[in-house]
């Protein structure tokens, strides 16, 4: 198993910059994706960024050109760097990972960290 602890959120401008950090309780090495989510108040959970074992990222749409996303395996930690923030982009930010345990796979997830983007 894994704890996954994010950190970086906060109260940020339109347009301002901030980094989220996902710190893991174990090697990352093997763990692959390692994604970001994001849920607003009265929406569905969506997927933000995934990153691959090998260090492949995919983004949703909404954020594609703003946001990178990245792992630092020697430090157990992946980042989402979040650019040119929106309003929309407020919600609470989670950390995911699907880690294979003998045959089985489980789904670990953060506390969240909130994100709010505010003039």
């Amino acid at each position: 198993q894994v704890q996954l602890v994010e950190s970086g959120g906060g109260l940020v401008q339109p347009g301002g910059s901030l980094r989220l950090s996902c710190a893991a309780s174990r090697s990352i090495f093997s763990i692959d994706p390692m994604t970001w989510y994001r849920q607003a108040p009265g929406k569905l959970r969506e997927l933000v960024a995934a990153i691959t074992s090998g260090g492949a990222a995919n983004y949703a749409d909404s954020v594609k050109g703003r946001f990178t996303i990245s792992r630092d395996n020697a430090k157990n930690t992946v980042y989402l760097q979040m650019n040119s923030l929106k309003p929309e982009d407020t919600a609470v930010y989670y950390c995911n990972a699907v880690v294979a345990e003998g045959s089985r796979s489980y789904d670990y997830w953060g506390q969240g960290t909130q994100v709010t983007v505010s003039s």
